[in-house]
């Protein structure tokens, strides 16, 4: 195992536990399946989105998702598995 291989995992590592936390730490949207058909009282594009800590959290587990996929396909890449 390389170096770059151990800090890739290292960052995915990390990345996967503030993922856990981010999710966690979300307020849940319990509008069942009223909420689905009209689409909620808050729209994605709401006035207060990024203000709040809800808000933010949202956008920084999003970003923290396309991270770790990132890094995933990277890591499969420098496994050996696909490339040799």
């Amino acid at each position: 195992m390389g170096v770059l291989e151990i800090i890739l995992a290292s960052v995915l590592l990390l990345v996967a536990l503030f993922l856990v936390v981010a999710i966690i730490l979300q307020d849940s949207k319990k509008h069942g399946l009223s909420g689905a058909i009209s689409g909620g009282a808050e729209t994605f594009f709401g006035k207060t989105k990024g203000k709040d800590v809800n808000g933010f959290l949202q956008k920084a587990t999003t970003i923290a998702a396309i991270v770790f996929a990132v890094l995933v396909f990277v890591t499969y890449l420098f496994s050996g598995i696909l490339i040799k």
